[in-house]
């Protein structure tokens, strides 16, 4: 399948560069209203999920995946939402362990990797709805564990999953995880780190004698992180072993959806593994689009309520 062109080229005047495209409307953009439906259901090792709906009486229905940190009520899940509920169709995000304001019961997180969650909240939707079609969306981290959830089904995926779509999304983790060793993206390192030292702190709490707690201030990196943390949480050897498992490049060939992948070139989270030319280009159901602008997850249309990749993706999964 070629490569697809982009359209995208509208960043507003003083978005000067990717950081600014990313940043800015991270910190400032509002999405007003969107009211949720929440529903907590079991998980199969006695967890919950809390499932986030927003219904407008559709026959069809988006499942969001957040990202890094994330919830149902991040900008680019409530714009979602409100983009497909304006068309007729249901939506529901689905919020990450430990995320939309309640800590879960087991001795484990989230991550890039953990499919299995996603799994859980699809088999939900067919065993108590009766949608005629079913689409994905994942923004970041929740690309990343759609990606990996469509390649870990291949040919298993539900019938009724007829198209999927993710954006901003980490495709090689290993290079992804490589930027934020970068001096330029100190921000973003602290950003993400200062939220999961929380976390990790409340999971250490409910856990006595499970993680270090006492090392947590010392950590300055995600690598340091993911090693002490991450992976001794989820069963991985180290970060590195951590990175390159839960990384979707390696389950691309199991996706049979036709499934979109809409990643900036100047995302300054993304290393240039994570742009799949080569397989995209042989692929019959995996679609490459590549904005020059765009940063991460930002994709600013000037005087619009919704971004590029929020219009693209609907576009997208809803064109016959």
């Amino acid at each position: 399948m070629p490569i697809l062109s982009s359209s995208y080229s509208q960043a507003p005047f003083l978005y000067l560069n990717g950081h600014l495209e990313t940043i800015i409307p991270s910190i400032w953009r509002k999405i007003e209203g969107v009211s949720y439906e929440r529903e907590k259901i079991d998980t199969s090792d006695r967890d919950f999920l809390n499932l986030d709906w927003s219904r407008v009486g559709g026959e069809r229905l988006l499942i969001v995946s957040h990202g890094l940190e994330g919830d149902s009520q991040r900008h680019y899940a409530r714009a979602l939402v409100k983009l497909f509920n304006q068309q007729g169709i249901d939506v529901l995000v689905w919020n990450n362990r430990s995320c939309g304001g309640e800590l879960n019961l087991q001795p484990v997180l989230y991550h890039h990797g953990s499919s299995e969650d996603l799994d859980t909240v699809v088999q939900h939707v067919l065993s108590s709805t009766h949608y005629s079609e079913l689409f994905l969306a994942g923004i970041s981290m929740g690309g990343a564990q759609t990606l990996n959830y469509l390649g870990r089904k291949g040919e298993n995926v539900p019938s009724i999953l007829k198209k999927a779509a993710v954006y901003s999304t980490p495709v090689h983790l290993p290079s992804s995880a490589a930027t934020l060793r970068r001096p330029i993206n100190l921000f973003y390192n602290q950003k993400f780190l200062g939220k999961l030292k929380k976390k990790m702190e409340a999971k250490g709490r409910q856990y006595p004698g499970l993680i270090d707690l006492d090392r947590l201030p010392l950590v300055r990196n995600f690598d340091e992180f993911d090693t002490h943390y991450t992976a001794k949480l989820h069963g991985f050897a180290n970060a590195g072993d951590f990175y390159e498992q839960a990384s979707p490049h390696t389950h691309l060939n199991g996706i049979h959806v036709p499934t979109l992948i809409l990643n900036a070139l100047n995302d300054p989270l993304l290393g240039v593994e994570c742009y799949p030319k080569a397989f995209a280009q042989r692929s019959s159901v995996i679609f490459l689009e590549m904005p020059k602008r765009g940063g991460h997850t930002g994709f600013t249309i000037p005087n619009s309520e919704f971004n590029y990749a929020e219009c693209r993706l609907f576009e997208f999964l809803t064109q016959s």
